[in-house]
């Protein structure tokens, strides 16, 4: 199994860490571990990024349902039932066999997370993923919720589409902690966890935002399929009401004394309690450093 390609090595090379990426590419496998599988198993959200086959876009969208709507079914297999709207920019690509998709399941409350890449096959209840690659990150970055609740009477709202961010838009990601971002490359796709305090995402403007790319694990993974293909999705989510805030658009890493990248908006895609879960308040990471320097 090949961990990185040409885009990634491109990166790491430029970074000079291709050492250090051996040596973490060595904890990539295919194989679901039964520590893994438990994991999976209490999770009440996942996050899936695809490239959407009618249009070509690329987006990260949020799964929810009760603990064990995802789960291994074999050594190299997940199956997730149900979890998302038929509204949901990535519904076709869940209906669509062969579809390369890549996913994170991240845990607030134990602030460990989880990544699956591989290809999807829809099922009679939703789809099932045959993993290609699968592996854990450390927890930097990742903020602390420490319990949540189901709130049975909130009802997805209707989804306000646009071409750029709305000013509440914008006020939304400047104070987010967290993000997702989903990239391609050839014939594959991954999701990546982002975090910092808030404002370490900047709205430059209504179509573009930007932020400083933290020092990571060196796989360069995120990184290296945007050198390979620019097309990117990001999700933000209120933690509190489940606010959903999709965009698609395409994203590039600047280098220099602090490397960042710079995404341009093509779509975005806002649903008032998509999600019908409610986070604790957050504990920052002491990892994150202060977004204004």
């Amino acid at each position: 199994m090949r961990v990185y390609h040409a885009g990634s090595r491109a990166v790491q090379d430029r970074v000079g860490v291709r050492e250090q990426a051996d040596h973490v590419g060595r904890s990539v496998g295919q194989g679901i571990r039964e520590v893994a599988a438990a994991f999976l198993e209490l999770q009440p959200l996942l996050v899936a990024g695809a490239a959407d086959p009618s249009t070509g876009r690329v987006w990260a969208s949020p799964l929810t349902g009760a603990p064990g709507f995802v789960r291994a079914t074999g050594p190299q297999r997940i199956s997730v039932t149900g979890g998302w709207s038929p509204a949901d920019p990535l519904a076709t690509a869940f209906a669509t066999p062969g579809t390369p998709v890549g996913t994170i399941a991240l845990d607030p409350r134990t602030r460990r997370r989880m990544r699956l890449n591989g290809r999807l096959g829809p099922t009679a209840r939703g789809f099932a993923i045959e993993a290609d690659q699968v592996f854990s990150n450390c927890p930097k970055y990742l903020q602390r919720r420490t319990s949540y609740e189901v709130v049975a009477d909130r009802h997805r709202g209707a989804a306000r589409h646009g071409a750029e961010l709305t000013p509440g838009q914008a006020e939304f990601v400047s104070a987010a902690d967290t993000f997702f971002l989903a990239s391609v490359h050839g014939g594959g796709a991954d999701v990546s966890h982002r975090g910092g305090n808030p404002g370490f995402v900047r709205v430059d403007s209504p179509g573009e935002l930007s932020w400083r790319d933290y020092p990571g694990n060196s796989m360069f993974l995120t990184l290296g399929n945007l050198a390979a293909d620019p097309r990117a999705g990001l999700l933000f989510l209120d933690w509190t009401t489940g606010t959903a805030l999709q965009l698609t658009g395409e994203a590039s890493t600047e280098f220099g004394e602090d490397r960042g990248v710079r995404f341009t908006v093509r779509e975005a895609v806002e649903t008032p309690s998509a999600l019908p879960l409610r986070w604790s308040a957050p504990e920052y990471s002491p990892a994150n450093p202060d977004p204004a320097h």
